[in-house]
């Protein structure tokens, strides 16, 4: 089974439905890659910071040496961390991600953040006076210049952003010399960023959204009455359909043309957010009560970096998030 493709700006596909590995363990997500790729996922949303890439790395491998799946068939994502943001680490960093992943190249390189960290042993550097994030003093425009040389050189197919807020990426549109082909945010029913959507579209960036189930780790900033995979609009279409609340959320957002990458390491719930999305649709009547659920809660909030003058949703930073 497959999945539809979107067309990227760059002339690359990229699957519709892929597979996260955001707090996916090393000890479970070998063989949850290996699940995937034999239900039909082609693309993998990967990241350095995940801790995990070279167990995501082996099932990979072990998938195209078995002669399941081709390199070529593959879509693989990875990130470049906080603390790589020197223009002169960018490159290092990506080729120990392609060391983990066992690649030659990467299909798509995301900048995580526009917040530079202080470069040095921990990836979570801290103020000891105020144990928040330890912040570099690195314009995130030169830091993408850097990565546009990643493409250059053949290591990444294409390249990204992740976690920008509107303001951010006119200003990267407008110095880039290779522009974004993906925006990655956080993206649902209660956080729906549809100005930010429409930016993107109107400059041919594909979105991508990350946590589309909601999150059970992290709370949001305005609070629904329910979970998202609880609230009782959801739960009635998905009645209506017979569906799971699950695959209404990932159907809301990929009948709008935006990719999702729900993380799960059950083959069964990696079946059915692959599979069994594609044979209905939703009424505009359904879109629109699901629309009106938005209460911009964010779930990932990155608030051990507030203060961070490149910041993208704190309201004291320099530059001012548009959601």
């Amino acid at each position: 089974m497959s999945t539809p493709n979107l067309l990227l700006s760059n002339g690359t596909s990229i699957p519709m439905v892929g597979l996260g590995t955001w707090r996916s363990s090393p000890e479970v997500v070998t063989q949850a890659v290996k699940d995937a790729i034999d239900i039909g996922y082609r693309h993998f949303d990967c990241a350095y910071i995940y801790g995990n890439e070279a167990q995501v790395g082996a099932a990979i491998r072990d998938k195209i040496e078995e002669k399941v799946v081709t390199r070529e068939k593959l879509f693989i994502t990875s990130k470049l961390w906080n603390t790589f943001h020197k223009p002169e680490m960018v490159r290092s960093a990506c080729k120990e991600s392609l060391r983990n992943l066992g690649l030659n190249y990467l299909d798509l390189y995301l900048m995580h953040w526009p917040m530079a960290y202080k470069s040095g042993e921990s990836l979570y550097p801290t103020c000891p006076d105020t144990g928040k994030a330890a912040f570099e003093d690195i314009d995130y425009v030169d830091t993408w210049k850097a990565m546009e040389e990643l493409v250059d050189a053949g290591l990444c197919r294409g390249i990204g952003v992740s976690n920008f807020n509107a303001q951010q990426i006119n200003r990267l549109l407008d110095v880039a010399k290779i522009k974004p082909v993906i925006l990655q945010i956080e993206c649902h029913p209660y956080l729906q960023q549809k100005p930010l959507i429409t930016l993107c579209y109107d400059n041919d960036i594909t979105v991508t959204a990350y946590s589309s189930l909601g999150s059970g780790h992290t709370p949001y900033e305005k609070p629904g009455s329910y979970p998202l995979l609880k609230n009782p609009v959801i739960l009635a279409i998905a009645e209506k359909y017979n569906r799971t609340p699950a695959q209404i959320l990932l159907r809301y957002q990929t009948q709008m043309g935006i990719v999702v990458i729900p993380r799960s390491v059950s083959k069964q719930h990696m079946y059915d957010n692959f599979i069994t999305i594609w044979d209905f649709g939703l009424t505009i009547d359904d879109l629109a009560a699901i629309d009106d659920l938005d209460c911009k809660g964010r779930f990932m909030t990155m608030k051990a970096a507030y203060g961070h003058p490149h910041h993208p949703f704190d309201i004291n930073r320099r530059e001012t998030a548009q959601d």
